[in-house]
């Protein structure tokens, strides 16, 4: 500290109200304390603390009860060195301590500094407002923590891209735009040109391991990528009849400099139509076929689906019916699927069991749906073939109505000679044999899959199939 030299000469003619003043302005809150450490007075400078400075609730009171408890240790340190400072004006303490006050639930923190006069018993507290510098403080920590969430951000792009550099299939090149030198090359790329060029490809000026024509033919490109912005894409040579690449080239610009993004793949002949390889004619056939084909797993989760199927569920991507239970769109919901999965569990292969198809939108189907196991490694799935046979079943539906009525005609010619009851029970057995025969024969016999069709326990169906005289139908027990 350097106070004036001839403060007497200048400030000797300052009387107590300028003093008071000159107190005032030289800091944001100016408590004069007596030994005890109460508040004789108080003065503030403009603009005032946040804090409530009414006076009649600051004088009188020790000037502690109005900090908080974590500042109050520092508040004797601070008395108490200003006690056993000289009275000597070149010898006044200098050290600032950061207090906090609290007062009605606000809080005010402030660098304090305290002048004590022995002689008079006094000491004076002078407060200076931190909380410009706290909130100063407190952006500069958002910044950094911006700072590091965006660091972290970056890293996390720069891995993945790392990742996916490295993992890539397609041969991947980055050149400067300026020396065609290759600044990277992923192994695909190491893979494909580098046994043709003969060396390392980072470090290498581009292009490189291309026969002379290609070469120039690239080199032609690039300078036309940098010109124009355009992207190229161009069919060369490898160096010594190595094979035949297509090359795509663009451009980007990274922190002002210039760069090329070279993409490499080999040339596949394409196949004739006559030499279509067999199981890919199989996978085409699937894809596009006019019957719906399904895959799904055990549970009759479905897998796979073709475009037939997502049509006929009225829907307008496989992705739609991934994950999803077949059972959804089965016309007897919790029973078809059901039958359908026992029977492939015991037999391996279901043919032609008809049954309903659901659209999303409430549209039903008649189809006929034959399904198989197909063994996959150690795993099993199941493959479903789905026919609409809507038009075959109304062109039948046209005999039906012939054997109905003759059915009919044969139970109105009971009336007079049966009594009403007698009559009603002959018209239940005929409706109950033929619902028995459809479900015998929508499961291929099967009489435990018809006894759940029908809802029935297998004894119950047994017991209907003797009265009906049914016992000596081609039935199996599984």
């Amino acid at each position: 500290m350097r106070p004036f030299h001839q403060a007497q000469a200048w400030l000797g003619a300052l009387d107590a109200p300028a003093l008071a003043r000159l107190f005032a302005l030289a800091s944001d809150l100016s408590l004069l304390l007596d030994a005890q450490g109460q508040i004789l007075d108080l003065a503030h400078g403009s603009p005032a603390p946040t804090l409530p400075l009414a006076p009649e609730r600051w004088l009188g009171q020790a000037w502690t009860g109005f900090l908080a408890i974590d500042s109050q240790p520092k508040a004797a340190d601070l008395l108490r060195e200003a006690a056993k400072a000289p009275a000597a004006l070149d010898s006044l303490p200098t050290v600032w301590r950061q207090l906090n006050f609290e007062l009605d639930g606000v809080s005010w923190a402030a660098s304090c500094l305290a002048v004590s006069w022995p002689a008079a018993s006094r000491t004076l507290v002078m407060a200076r407002d931190l909380s410009a510098l706290g909130n100063l403080q407190q952006r500069l920590v958002q910044a950094q923590q911006a700072m590091e969430r965006d660091y972290w951000s970056f890293r996390q792009a720069e891995t993945r891209y790392r990742h996916l550099f490295h993992v890539a299939l397609e041969a991947v090149l980055v050149v400067d735009a300026t020396s065609h030198k290759v600044l990277e090359a992923n192994p695909a790329a190491q893979q494909l040109i580098g046994p043709a060029a003969g060396r390392a490809l980072v470090g290498a000026l581009f292009p490189i391991g291309f026969d002379q024509r290609s070469s120039q033919h690239i080199a032609d490109a690039l300078v036309t990528v940098r010109a124009t912005g355009s992207q190229q894409r161009l069919r060369v040579e490898l160096a010594g009849a190595a094979g035949e690449l297509e090359l795509g080239l663009s451009g980007y610009r990274q922190d002002g400099a210039a760069h090329l993004l070279v993409r490499a793949w080999p040339v596949v002949a394409a196949t004739p139509a006559g030499e279509l390889p067999t199981h890919a004619m199989l996978i085409t056939l699937a894809q596009t076929g006019p019957d719906g084909l399904v895959v799904t797993d055990l549970d009759g989760r479905v897998l796979s689906a073709n475009s037939a199927f997502v049509e006929l569920a009225q829907l307008s991507a496989e992705a739609q019916v991934r994950g999803q239970s077949l059972d959804r769109w089965l016309g007897r919901t919790g029973v078809d699927l059901s039958v359908l999965i026992s029977n492939l569990r015991q037999r391996g292969a279901v043919r032609l069991f008809g049954t309903t198809l659901r659209g999303e939108f409430g549209a039903a189907t008649e189809v006929e749906i034959s399904a198989t196991v197909v063994p996959h490694g150690e795993q099993s799935y199941l493959g479903f073939t789905i026919r609409d046979v809507g038009r075959r079943l109304r062109a039948d539906s046209q005999q039906r109505p012939a054997d109905m009525e003759r059915a009919v005609g044969k139970l109105t010619e009971l009336v007079g000679r049966l009594p009403l009851k007698a009559i009603v029970g002959e018209t239940s057995d005929l409706i109950e044999r033929m619902c028995i025969e459809a479900a015998l024969e929508m499961t291929r016999d099967n009489r435990a899959s018809a006894a759940e069709m029908l809802g029935l326990s297998r004894q119950s169906l047994y017991v209907k199939l003797r009265r009906h005289n049914m016992v000596d139908s081609s039935v199996t027990d599984d």
